[in-house]
């Protein structure tokens, strides 16, 4: 079993319903074993994907991979059967369309609850850090606006 080590698309377009993913050298390697193949643009160096039904469509193009003087020519289609290419082809898509899973609405609200949680440990740091550096104009910008428990003084 091969697996991709780096596949960054070195470019993209897209033309009516199709997404090319162009690959350059360094931009793209495999693992056999524990050897490292980069690719090299002898023959394929496309990626072909309908966005409709997000199936790629030039299967038979050869991607060459080369490790020194040895080299591995592998048509798409087997390169997709036999490696973990379809994962990396999914993080591109999601890359290159910002495309984010759908969350449930108690998924949601968690995450939000934990990005709150997060923002007012880091605005409490931030409130240590201005008091132990004596800076009372950052101390006053990070506390105005909050509210603070009735605390008795003597």
């Amino acid at each position: 079993m091969l697996s991709v080590k780096r596949m960054t698309p070195f470019y993209t377009s897209k033309e009516d319903f199709r997404l090319r993913l162009v690959f350059a050298y360094q931009y793209f390697s495999i693992l056999k074993g524990q050897e490292v193949f980069q690719f090299v643009p002898i023959e394929g160096k496309e990626i072909v994907i309908n966005m409709k039904s997000l199936q790629v469509e030039n299967l038979g193009e050869v991607f060459v991979f080369q490790r020194g003087s040895r080299f591995i020519r592998l048509p798409l289609y087997q390169l997709l059967l036999i490696s973990d290419l379809h994962l990396h082809l999914s993080g591109v898509l999601e890359g290159i369309f910002h495309l984010a899973p759908e969350l449930s609405e108690p998924q949601a609200r968690e995450i939000e609850q934990l990005i709150g949680e997060l923002e007012r440990e880091n605005r409490l740091r931030m409130i240590d850090y201005a008091l132990e550096n004596n800076n009372r104009q950052l101390f006053a910008e990070l506390t105005e606006g909050m509210h603070t428990p009735n605390v008795q003084t003597e």
